[in-house]
């Protein structure tokens, strides 16, 4: 019968970013593993804390399946001769294979029938299989920062105390890491004392319980969650709950018990971010609110102790946090002595990157291109000075006490100090909003200022890294250029922005070779940093465009007729997805398709009336003509859906050339023309997209 299957890795105590990683590698080893060995079995399940790795198979087979050999040998006409008798290549093959010539088995493969010998190999008992595979399954796993301990080989993410391996009631031995598997494992390291033994695979579970340990992460997870609302609701107020701190302390503790503490509230005067950030970054604290949203004096703990102790456990998290705040309360003072803008100067002293200068020359070369950037945009006078003062302020909180201690709140308090050094409101927000987005998902800049000053920091940024050859290889992005080139994207996309890639991609490359970072040396000329740079960008777009659901050949079609203008390529893609899904899409893919076959033939979109000799021909023409008007007001307008209509509304005059036009004549001049003409209506559809690249429905 089948029968459940456990292992258990006891380890030191992992880091919490390790522990999700490893179970979901072990899932996967599992089911592959079980696979390769043919152990039929149910569910595979995961669960860990910070002192173990377990993984639970139930209804794990007793015995491997059965597997099949097949063996193939000569072909029939050479096994038997014409009598239908063996020859000596059947009768030796059947040999080779401890078969009678009788047993082998005939089967075609193509148009040559071949004898085959089908032999049947037995299970093993699963007892003999699971000490081999548990041992692969262990030394599977793999972690960024690997350890060795003791004079040992073997590489963990921290030293490997014991192993728990049980398949129903027996134990299943093997050796690894200098130790002999048992059924033997270990509780709570305060609340549980000595050594624990587990009868049986399903026992594992309720032992671990009654050691006070609650193995399964979701049950642990949810567990935090209830009590540190239930704490918070003691207090009158809210819990903050961020999902990925809830997820990190839920990887710290075995049995958790929530402590509230509280500080002086005369820290509240503080900015919000100031108080959260070491109590959520640093501390791993779940803030409390009122009613009303503002932060409440109070914070919740996670214990890793129970509810024993709780007194002490709220003393010593108090006075840690009072510490913290006091640093924080001391830099917040220290900082508000003097308007930002005195610290501009000192950034003269601060590397932006060893081969691009300073980050003063930074700032000076991101003010000119927002800039520009004000100028194509056509922002209002106030904007215009709302974004250069922000450019010139927007790095200067990195000299800030606040910003060494904590840099997460880089921006944040660029904007609070800012604000509270008499900037206007305008000014402050756009410091803020030139760092967003900080990452996938992250808020975007919601004023032009910040949206024009975003986008100058990150093509600063993106430029000259292109410059000096530092670009992203494979899974390396030291610079985070992936992100930023997405957020310039998103802001551009978001925003409606009509700006040229290219421009922008020379405004800012030479910001470095001249003017105030004359001493940086690019590496690439300007068009081979501009070809890689529209390429990577055309790639961050691609995957937007993805992930936006849009057909694969929409997004290459529209991707082909260029990317310079990036918030015109999402409303061409737009349009076409939309328009596939109307009657008339299949007239104009029919009419551009018909004149792109042999467009690709002409040289030139010069059409000479006075060459036109037929109706049908002049009929087209008029049309192009006719269309031409709609088309081009169209696409200055950005309604690309109304161009393609105009371009589709050709297909008539199209099919009437075709069936009395021809085109591939003698006359060198009558030909050139004609195909002109042709030319003209695929080059009015590859302003929007290439059509070339849909992929038509039954090819």
């Amino acid at each position: 019968m089948a029968r459940d299957f456990l292992l258990e890795i006891g380890v030191e105590e992992l880091p919490a970013r390790f522990l999700q990683p490893a179970l979901e590698q072990l899932t996967e080893l599992a089911r592959t593993g079980l696979q390769a060995n043919r152990l039929a079995h149910g569910e595979i399940s995961v669960c860990g804390t910070p002192r173990r790795i377990t993984l639970y198979v139930r209804d794990l087979a007793e015995q491997q399946d059965a597997l099949a050999l097949e063996v193939k040998g000569p072909a029939v006409k050479v096994a038997f001769n014409s009598a239908g008798e063996p020859t000596r290549a059947a009768i030796g093959f059947a040999k080779s294979n401890g078969l009678q010539v009788a047993e082998l088995a005939r089967k075609s493969v193509g148009p040559v029938e071949y004898v085959f010998a089908v032999k049947e190999e037995a299970g093993r008992a699963a007892g003999e299989v699971l000490p081999g595979l548990a041992a692969e399954l262990i030394t599977g796993l793999h972690f960024a920062k690997p350890m060795r301990w003791g004079s040992l080989e073997m590489r963990f993410a921290r030293p490997i105390r014991w192993l728990l391996c049980l398949y129903g009631h027996e134990t299943v031995d093997f050796t690894l890491a200098g130790l002999s598997s048992g059924r033997s494992t270990y509780g709570h390291r305060f609340l549980s004392a000595g050594r624990l033994e587990v009868p049986a695979a399903g026992a594992y579970f309720e032992v671990m319980s009654n050691a006070h340990v609650l193995v399964d992460i979701q049950q642990r997870r949810e567990e935090i969650r209830r009590q540190v609302i239930a704490a918070a609701e003691q207090e009158g107020g809210r819990a903050d709950i961020d999902p990925e701190l809830l997820d990190e302390v839920t990887n710290l503790v075995e049995f958790p018990a929530a402590v509230c503490g509280s500080f002086d509230p005369g820290y509240l005067e503080m900015l919000e971010e100031v108080l959260i950030t070491p109590m959520r970054e640093h501390q791993r604290y779940f803030p409390v609110r009122g009613q009303d949203g503002r932060l409440l004096a109070r914070f919740i703990a996670i214990s890793n102790g129970g509810a024993a102790n709780v007194d002490i456990v709220r003393a010593g998290n108090e006075k840690v946090l009072r510490a913290r705040l006091s640093d924080a309360a001391f830099f917040w003072r220290e900082d508000l002595k003097a308007p930002l803008e005195e610290k501009v100067a000192g950034l003269q002293k601060v590397v932006f990157q060893e081969q691009l200068g300073t980050v003063y020359e930074k700032v000076q070369r991101i003010t000119a291109l927002a800039d520009f950037l004000a100028a194509g945009l056509n922002a209002s006078p106030a904007e215009r000075a709302d974004v250069l003062r922000a450019a010139q302020l927007s790095k200067a909180d990195l000299l800030t006490n606040m910003v060494y201690e904590f840099p997460e709140l880089q921006g944040i308090m660029g904007c609070e100090y800012a604000r509270r050094s008499g900037e206007t409101s305008g000014v402050a927000q756009a410091v803020y909003e030139h760092y967003l987005p900080r990452f996938a998902g992250d808020e975007l800049p919601g004023a032009l200022a910040g949206q024009m000053l975003s986008i100058a920091d990150k093509m600063d940024s993106l430029t000259g890294c292109f410059g000096v050859g530092l670009q992203p290889t494979g899974s390396q992005d030291p610079y985070a250029l992936r992100r930023q080139a997405l957020g310039v994207c998103h802001i551009i996309i978001e925003g409606g922005l009509v700006l040229s890639l290219g421009e922008l991609i020379e405004k800012a490359y030479n910001g470095y070779t001249g003017g105030y970072a004359g001493q940086v040396s690019m590496k690439l000329p300007l068009d081979k940093v501009a070809a890689e740079m529209e390429e990577f960008f055309k790639q961050r777009l691609r995957g937007m465009l993805s992930e936006k659901g849009l057909p694969y050949d929409t997004v290459d079609a529209v991707l082909a007729a260029g990317i310079d203008d990036i918030s015109g390529v999402w409303l061409r893609a737009e349009a076409l997805r939309q328009f596939r899904s109307a009657e008339a899409f299949e007239e104009l893919l029919t009419a551009f398709t018909r004149a792109y076959n042999l467009a690709k033939k002409a040289d030139h979109e010069l059409v000479d009336p006075a060459r036109l000799e037929t109706e049908a021909e002049k009929e087209l023409y008029e049309a192009v003509r006719q269309a031409r008007l709609t088309v081009e007001p169209a696409l200055a307008g950005r309604n690309y859906a109304r161009a393609l209509e105009a371009i589709a509304g050709l297909r008539q005059p199209v099919d009437r050339f075709f069936a009395e036009v021809m085109v591939m004549v003698e006359d060198t001049g009558l030909r050139d023309n004609r195909l002109a003409l042709l030319k003209q209506i695929a080059g009015l559809a590859g302003r929007i997209a290439d059509l070339s690249k849909i992929v038509q429905p039954g090819k």
